[in-house]
């Protein structure tokens, strides 16, 4: 390993402040973050997940016609699955965001059900700093769902405008 990315730093004798998300130059083309923990997902998330974003298609709400399908039980939303994995690696890749700039090439590769544990990891794709904003950079990382069963879900990539060491609000304010 060529470098340990700190998750706590030093604010007093003996205390010390956790810390969240990756500075534009922490990022590195090919490593690999692992998000944990992972995240069961139940009944409730599909079905209010569904009924919160008016999606109609029954399959993920009305158990008698889902029973009638290939699946024979509730499908998991998949833009639940989508939210919940970006929501999984906030931690790491993007708590020093500026601002997302777009998902690419997302891919639903296996079906999600209540119950079924999800893990996500995101690789580090390319990164460059911004020409037009200071102190920012853009990264691209791919980050894949993972079930219990090590079958991936889900995968996509994001693009993100992420502060450069030195430029965080959070860094100004110490909070």
């Amino acid at each position: 390993m060529n470098n340990l990315i700190s998750a706590y730093k030093a604010v007093g004798e003996r205390r010390f402040r956790e810390t969240s998300g990756l500075y534009w130059e922490d990022f590195n083309p090919g490593d690999v973050f692992e998000h944990r923990p992972g995240r069961t997902v139940l009944d409730a998330d599909n079905v209010w997940f569904t009924l919160l974003t008016l999606n109609v298609q029954q399959v993920h709400f009305d158990a008698a016609y889902a029973a009638q399908t290939e699946w024979k039980k509730l499908l998991v939303d998949s833009t639940f699955t989508l939210a919940l994995l970006t929501g999984m690696s906030v931690r790491t890749v993007s708590a020093k965001v500026v601002a997302n700039l777009g998902w690419n090439d997302v891919r639903a590769t296996h079906p999600v059900f209540a119950g079924d544990t999800l893990y996500a990891e995101s690789t580090v794709l390319h990164k460059r700093l911004s020409e037009s904003r200071p102190g920012q950079g853009i990264v691209t990382v791919r980050t894949r769902g993972i079930n219990q069963d090590d079958r991936e879900v889900m995968s996509f990539e994001r693009t993100m405008l992420v502060y450069c060491r030195g430029h965080a609000p959070d860094e100004a304010t110490g909070y």
